[in-house]
């Protein structure tokens, strides 16, 4: 049998802390690197900056001459406004849904010698958490969301010459997650139930990447990150009065799902100006449309419980640029508007993210020539979506949810800050 909609969103958000009011589409995070988030990570994939070039593009190690690591975290606040609200089963539309969240990292390279550089990451690629009020009008359809994904990538790079570098580093992404939705009770004796899921798996991947240095001034990059596919296993619970009493199935059953996180390609430059300025900008495309629908696998008497999620495939665009103040200070802003994969149909309150558009500032402050401190602000802001959702209870659909329409205002700040070393 299949249960759906608890556990799609969520491990459709395949990731780990953030939601989607993350700084990137859908359930992505782009918190890999706080010198690239001041830029809004334009040039991701040619900037090279330190050693976080390991997740942004492995080629980029080549241009790093010395051992480094690079440890930092990302703090992220979010908040939406909803309105306009109209649900079967009535509730409170608070907003407040998305905890306060942290995205860590950390990274070292190594160069062996003028050609071969060896490198290690530990970051968080995607991400989601959501935590609704008690009372919630779309509780029927969504409750709580907690999906984690860490990916560890030791990393290779070769320089063929002073031009062409390549680099390869294959993944190991573990994934975990929790989801729940409460089902309404048909009687008004009988108090509501509650489902949860929970399961984990590890996929694997890899990340290629290339660095080209067109001219003396110019640097191109280009890096794929590949699909991860998971078939996670874990638990369903059924719980509450419902389940206890007119349909007596509480208790935990085995569950199971398949789900592929999606590939991307990005593509940037890095153009230096003058001695003090450089320019950056890049592209990225995901293969969001492998999301259609989630469906899980379980052993309890629920039925089939589908949540259809139709997203297409999404661009993002990015533009930045950097200023040498000093030998010690550099400062970076950058510009990035990002388009969401949901759709007016199919988009869910664990998800109810729209195009949106967000402006970074960053610095950088080297006090030694081996040693830089980073920190990073972002300001998101996206379009105002509508949420539709209609599943009618009925009895070959007990989980139904009835109906819940609301506009979603989602708005986010982000901090960061990270250390390099060099040896």
């Amino acid at each position: 049998m299949k249960t759906n909609v608890m556990i799609k969103s969520g491990l459709g958000l395949a990731i780990t802390l953030a939601s989607s009011q993350l700084f990137a589409s859908g359930f992505a995070i782009n918190e890999q690197s706080i010198s690239g988030m001041g830029l809004g990570f334009a040039g991701r994939s040619s900037s090279a900056e330190d050693a976080s070039t390991v997740a942004g593009n492995p080629a980029g190690m080549s241009r790093l001459k010395q051992e480094q690591f690079t440890v930092g975290a990302a703090a992220i606040y979010a908040k939406s406004d909803i309105n306009g609200h109209q649900a079967t089963f009535g509730g409170s539309n608070d907003g407040d849904m998305v905890p306060f969240v942290g995205v860590p990292m950390g990274y070292y390279v190594k160069p062996i010698d003028d050609r071969l550089t060896v490198g290690f990451g530990v970051y968080v690629p995607f991400g989601l958490s959501t935590d609704y009020e008690t009372g919630f009008a779309g509780r029927y359809f969504a409750n709580k969301s907690v999906v984690k994904v860490i990916t560890f990538q030791p990393t290779v790079s070769y320089a063929f010459n002073d031009k062409v570098s390549i680099g390869f580093g294959p993944t190991i992404n573990r994934i975990d997650g929790e989801l729940s939705r409460y089902v309404h009770s048909p009687s008004p004796l009988v108090g509501d139930g509650e489902v949860k899921v929970k399961g984990d798996d590890t996929g694997y991947g890899f990340n290629i990447g290339l660095l080209v240095q067109a001219t003396d001034k110019t640097r191109v990059g280009l890096t794929y990150h590949s699909k991860v596919s998971y078939n996670l296993d874990g638990k369903l619970k059924a719980s509450g009065p419902l389940f206890t009493t007119l349909l007596p199935i509480a208790g935990k059953y085995d569950a199971s799902l398949s789900l592929d996180t999606p590939e991307s390609w990005d593509a940037s430059f890095t153009h230096e100006l003058t001695d003090r300025w450089t320019l950056y900008a890049g592209s990225t495309w995901t293969r969001w449309s492998r999301l259609k629908s989630i469906d899980v696998e379980n052993s309890s008497a629920l039925g089939t419980v589908s949540e259809a999620q139709n997203w297409h495939d999404t661009w993002a665009h990015a533009v930045g640029v950097s200023y040498k103040l000093t030998p010690q200070w550099v400062l970076r802003t950058g510009l990035t508007v990002d388009q969401s994969p949901t759709n007016n149909t199919n988009r869910s309150p664990r998800i109810p993210s729209g195009d949106r558009r967000i402006f970074s500032l960053g610095a950088g402050y080297s006090p030694t020539p081996n040693m830089t401190f980073d920190v990073a602000y972002s300001y998101l802001k996206e379009e105002d979506v509508k949420v539709n959702d209609v599943s009618i209870p009925s009895v070959s659909n007990p989980t139904g949810g009835g109906v819940y329409n609301a506009t979603y205002k989602n708005s986010a700040h982000g901090l960061g800050a990270s250390l390099t070393y060099k040896f």
